[in-house]
């Protein structure tokens, strides 16, 4: 198997797994957790995708992963309990 496509695996797992906990109401969609496996997952996949030369879906996990890294500043910096 190739390098990009173990990287771009796991990338994809960590999406998958916080769609699948928030989904089943095992995590919340507002939490550091969520916002965490999906900034991982989105870079990952990201990066898989630029070594294997594919521009969509470069764009596509490279949007993925900045959306989550703004969400979860949001969330860090309009929470009153910042740890």
């Amino acid at each position: 198997m190739q390098l990009a496509n173990i990287i771009s695996g796991f990338g994809v797992t960590f999406i998958l797994a916080g769609f699948f906990l928030s989904t089943f109401k095992l995590i919340k969609t507002d939490s550091v957790f969520y916002y965490v496996l999906n900034i991982i997952g989105g870079g990952l996949a990201c990066y898989g995708s630029v070594l294997i030369k594919s521009v969509p879906f470069t764009i596509l996990e490279g949007i993925w992963g900045l959306v989550a890294a703004v969400g979860l500043i949001k969330l860090l910096t309009n929470s009153k309990t910042i740890a």
